[in-house]
């Protein structure tokens, strides 16, 4: 299968897509064809591994890479020892026809472990495929979960470096924590002074400047990406999505080829446009839901047709979603345009140019037959963690509860009562301060630091803290660098030339 940009002016086997991360017209690589699961071939998938669905899923899509190259990738990924439960991402019942798909099993709590445990299997024989020699250095930027998830996953993965750039005072402690303490001598992690749009944003221009690439070059270093720009960082997503569906049906809870809902807590728009490659798979969705926190801007996208950037930035107990600039929606927007990559282009040179552009009364309406969009505020989704603590007795992290709050607006809205998978991104250990407050009030959590509230996070869930949290504790810091956003590629170079 081959690869085209976005943009246009691309044609690549998936490896290379895989290698680069981002195309050179900086557009990002889509897969020429949605590979299509038959009845048949979804029904042989229930009651398999993971591992297995995995593996079936993606060699559709890496047609360059072997089976036995695929499956061996995906059991080192998805093993005992990475993830703490045998399912990988077990789906529980939370109430009536409401289902949540955990996706915080992995080493670093978070649903970016799903696809960065793999990722560096497949960088590391896209290199070997394509006779690259030189250091594959992975370039991130993260508003708070996939930092500590590349990092772990590339930590002293021979012939690759990882360095991460995020938000100073962008994250949770916990997510800062988890990242600054990363062993490893190949990695690296660099504070922006900035929110994350202005981190993203200097990543990509590190990859469309041909002078910082010559840089690269002259160290022996391969700039590439871990981000969801990255089709390796998309693929594995759209797995879970199958097996989440394949676990209903072999339960009972729907028969085969019935539909469902996706609630997904959405920030850069990767994780529901995994949702949106599934289906356009053949897997049974009716609507994906896309919820927001109070930095609206999918929402507002999904209302009215137009994206517009130049608005309010908000901080809120949801950091990871605190985003403006949504990268993938380019990919969703090559299929609404018919893969027409020149209007693709002109609209994303209009973001740049004017931060709006506008898709059209048609093409809206055919994206909201698909897509339905609301956001929730802070006070929302506090209320939304107390109230499902209280009926349900589970406890949801800030980006969960935007989600669960949206579903319910959805259902009120549409009266479509349909079985409903809410997408489960993070642990409540990550944010366990704005989770205790949001249960027992202020002051409840005045005067504790991040590892007295997960002791008392502890104490009402019956949960034990996982030993990822307890562990930070005592780990020493590591890096503490902090730069300003316009000199990311400065503090970069000077990283890696250590």
């Amino acid at each position: 299968m081959s690869f085209f940009s976005t943009r246009g002016g691309a044609c690549v086997t998936a490896s290379q897509s895989i290698l680069w991360g981002l195309a050179k017209d900086g557009g990002l690589y889509v897969p020429s064809m949605f590979p299509q699961l038959s009845p048949e071939r979804l029904a042989a998938l229930c009651g398999t591994s993971y591992q297995n669905q995995a593996a079936r899923i993606l060699r559709d899509f890496l047609e360059d890479y072997s089976i036995a190259e695929i499956e061996e990738a995906v059991n080192s990924a998805y093993s005992a020892d990475a993830f703490d439960h045998e399912d990988i991402a077990p789906v529980r019942h939370l109430s009536d026809n409401t289902y949540v798909m955990e996706l915080f099993h992995g080493p670093t709590l978070a649903f970016k472990d799903i696809a960065l445990n793999l990722l560096p299997h497949l960088i590391r024989l896209a290199a070997e495929k394509n006779e690259e020699k030189r250091e594959v250095s992975i370039v991130v930027a993260t508003s708070g979960d996939t930092g500590k998830a590349a990092l772990e996953g590339f930590k002293d993965v021979p012939g690759t470096s990882c360095s991460v750039f995020y938000p100073a005072d962008g994250v949770s402690k916990v997510q800062e924590l988890q990242m600054n303490t990363t062993g490893g001598g190949n990695t690296h992690v660099i504070a922006v002074k900035g929110n994350f749009d202005d981190t993203q944003t200097g990543v990509k221009k590190l990859f469309n400047d041909a002078d910082f690439h010559t840089k690269m070059d002259e160290m022996g270093c391969l700039p590439s990406s871990a981000n969801s720009i990255n089709f390796g960082r998309l693929a594995p997503q759209v797995v879970y999505y199958f097996t989440a569906y394949t676990n209903l049906v072999q339960r009972g809870v729907i028969r085969m080829g019935q539909s469902i809902n996706f609630v997904v807590p959405t920030g850069n728009f990767g994780d529901i446009l995994a949702g949106y490659y599934a289906k356009q798979m053949g897997l049974p969705i009716n609507r994906l839901i896309c919820a927001s926190n109070r930095n609206n801007v999918l929402s507002d996208f999904f209302t009215d047709g137009t994206y517009y950037t130049h608005r309010t930035f908000f901080k809120t107990m949801s950091p990871s979603m605190d985003i403006l600039i949504s990268s993938n929606l380019e990919r969703l927007l090559y299929e609404s345009a018919d893969r027409d990559s020149s209007l693709v282009k002109t609209w994303m040179e209009q973001l740049t140019d004017c931060g709006s552009f506008s898709i059209g009364a048609q093409r809206l309406s055919d994206l909201q037959k698909t897509f339905w969009a609301d956001f929730a505020d802070d006070t929302m989704t506090s209320d939304e963690i107390k109230l499902i603590h209280e009926r349900n007795r589970y406890v949801l992290d800030p980006h969960t509860a935007v989600a669960s709050y949206v579903l319910e607006k959805y259902r009120d809205a549409t009266n479509d009562h349909t079985p409903a998978v809410l997408i489960a991104t993070a642990s409540p250990y990550k944010f366990a301060e704005d989770v205790v407050r949001s249960l027992l009030g202020d002051e409840a959590v005045k005067g504790l630091d991040a590892f007295d509230c997960a002791k008392k996070l502890e104490e009402i869930s019956g949960v034990p803290i996982p030993k990822q949290i307890a562990e930070l504790h005592d780990l020493p810091i590591r890096s503490q660098i902090v730069c300003e956003k316009d000199d990311m590629e400065t503090a970069l170079l000077a990283q890696l030339k250590k």
